[in-house]
């Protein structure tokens, strides 16, 4: 198990405009992640299908706030989303994971935005 595998979360803070979510672990790492962001790349059986065939392009979601955090065990959080979903469990390691990734996590999602005629407005 690498380093950033065993970070643990020292900080978890959503913004007063409920768009962003500081994340800060032990490891001295702090990452800001937008609403949107998570959103889209929520882990969610909804947005990531069963299998990489069914993975789901998430339009519409620039403007989404987050509405509530709880947490999931030890290791975990359910987001809320103002659009009402909240299946996805964001594990600490999925957060350093998309903290990353973040390049190749958004640019795969505007890509498949643009390839399907989709946009993050609607």
């Amino acid at each position: 198990m690498s380093d950033t595998q065993k970070a643990w979360p020292t900080e978890l803070r959503l913004k007063a405009d409920k768009k962003t979510l500081l994340v800060g672990f032990d490891n001295g790492e702090t990452h800001e992640f937008s609403a949107e962001y998570l959103r889209v790349c929520s882990p969610s059986a909804e947005v990531q299908g069963h299998n990489p065939s069914q993975k789901k392009t998430v339009p519409g979601k620039q403007h989404i706030g987050i509405m509530k955090i709880e947490p999931v065990g030890n290791y975990a959080v359910r987001i809320h989303f103002d659009d009402l979903h909240n299946s996805g469990i964001f594990s600490w390691e999925y957060f350093l994971e998309l903290a990353h990734e973040r390049d190749k996590h958004w640019g795969t999602y505007v890509r498949e935005l643009e390839e399907k005629g989709l946009s993050r407005e609607r």
